[in-house]
């Protein structure tokens, strides 16, 4: 287990934020996870390399740190149907509000995009609003 301190979360926002810029310096587009993985279910064939390659590269950083670090990749609390039902529906939620997480909370904020800073407040109070009202629920 490591003990997670300001400057490894710093790294890794620095490594997130490296990997947004170089996708965005090099094809032109946003690093919204939730439309990269529509667009690559959804889009064009001549769109779908790039989408597939960021996936594949993100998947990989995850193996490597398991086998390098094991102890930075510990299991879910919750089983693998509830974690995927909650993706699901988070993916289905920003992809009905035409936007996505990642997008607005990495590309659009460090643009400083009005829209990007609402979004990603509003996807923060109403996830904070959700756990708060869930466990007000099973306190009951």
């Amino acid at each position: 287990m490591h003990d997670w301190t300001p400057w490894i979360s710093l790294g890794g926002g620095a490594l997130i934020g490296l990997a947004a810029s170089l996708l965005f310096w090099s094809t032109g587009r946003i690093a919204g996870i939730s439309g990269i993985v529509a667009g690559l279910l959804l889009g064009a064939r001549g769109d779908r390399a790039w989408r597939a390659a960021f996936l594949t590269g993100l998947l990989t950083a995850g193996f490597v740190c398991a086998a390098f670090s094991p102890g930075s990749i510990m299991p879910s609390p919750r089983s693998l149907p509830v974690v995927a039902l909650a993706g699901a529906l988070v993916g289905i939620g920003t992809r009905l509000g035409n936007g996505c997480t990642s997008g607005h909370g990495v590309c659009g904020v460090a643009r400083l995009s009005p829209r990007s800073i609402a979004a990603t407040l509003t996807f923060t109070a109403t996830g904070m609003l959700t756990v708060a009202c869930w466990r007000w629920c099973i306190a009951k």
